[in-house]
């Protein structure tokens, strides 16, 4: 039997409540099926490839709500969805916010595909990016989380690895203790293919971590190969739990995370990056292509002064 995935068990669990408020049986059915049709076979192809988050299972939980409130909107305004029309979907993303904006397109993209829409055109997605940190200020968090012993050690190793190594909280909290590895007198994380070095003072940080986890003292989790072990049995620590720990500290997580990917990606190739943090190469090309990086326009092989001398020769 394959493993279930613990959010799509949580959602699946939901579902029935949710239909439940829905009091236009014609909705209900409508949302049913986008939920058992689309929001849910997405979940379970994705869950094929890595462990979903916390955050996976509210995006789907707000795509079916969201879904819920646009139908309702078109009663409103004497529609349905068969009946909607352009100026329908103009006026409702002129009365939303971005973020239901967002929420409400995958239901519309289904309900067209679906032959349950006629052919409608969809404002591009909305993206809030927020600033990237300085450099200098990302380095100063750094060195104080490196430094300042009084700070909890799983709060200073978490937020080490956020502005080391670009890395969500929903995949730090994935890591294990096997994750950690020494070569000789190098200290390595597997964040990706090849594993990426420890600085000296960042490896004492986390050895020392690995050595003093917390909620191992407990009958559940005593044998718990995750790094930041949760209190429930065989289960990490909860993403938001952590990130509530890292900005207590003052670290402004997805800021530190983007200085620290841009700076990976101005200093390494953008496939290179890509590789060794876990990021898909897209994703990396796209940040190297923002950031005006000149990686892309670098040959590759040897540039070292013999060897150009040696193809002078040539």
């Amino acid at each position: 039997m394959p493993q279930l995935d613990k959010q799509i068990c949580s959602l699946e669990r939901w579902l029935p409540g949710h239909l439940d408020t829905v009091s236009d049986p014609t909705h209900a059915q409508l949302i049913h099926r986008f939920a058992t049709w689309e929001v849910l076979p997405r979940l379970r192809n994705r869950a094929e490839n890595t462990p979903l988050t916390p955050a996976n299972r509210r995006c789907a939980g707000e795509q079916i709500k969201l879904a819920t409130q646009f139908l309702t909107w078109l009663t409103e305004q004497q529609r349905t969805l068969e009946t909607c029309r352009q100026a329908d979907i103009d006026t409702w993303h002129a009365e939303h916010s971005d973020h239901e904006r967002n929420r409400v397109r995958g239901f519309l993209t289904w309900a067209m595909t679906s032959k349950l829409a006629r052919s409608l055109r969809l404002p591009g997605p909305s993206v809030n990016r927020k600033a990237s940190l300085p450099q200098h200020e990302r380095i100063a968090l750094l060195g104080r989380l490196l430094t300042d012993q009084d700070l909890p050690l799983r709060s200073r190793v978490a937020g080490v690895i956020v502005l080391l190594y670009a890395q969500p909280l929903s995949r730090i909290v994935r890591l294990t203790v096997d994750d950690v590895t020494h070569d000789g007198d190098q200290v390595l994380l597997r964040l990706g293919e090849p594993p990426s070095p420890v600085p000296a003072p960042a490896a004492e940080l986390l050895l020392a971590w690995i050595s003093k986890r917390d909620n191992m003292n407990t009958a559940t989790n005593p044998g718990s190969r995750w790094l930041f072990p949760g209190r429930r049995a065989g289960q990490p620590m909860h993403s938001e739990s952590l990130a509530a720990l890292v900005n207590e500290l003052g670290i402004p997580i997805t800021p530190g995370r983007t200085s620290a990917i841009l700076q990976h990606i101005l200093d390494m190739p953008a496939p290179v990056v890509a590789d060794a943090l876990g990021y898909h190469q897209n994703t990396a090309t796209r940040i190297a292509a923002h950031a005006g990086a000149t990686w892309s326009r670098y040959a590759p092989g040897d540039h070292s002064p013999l060897q150009r001398r040696r193809d002078g020769d040539s």
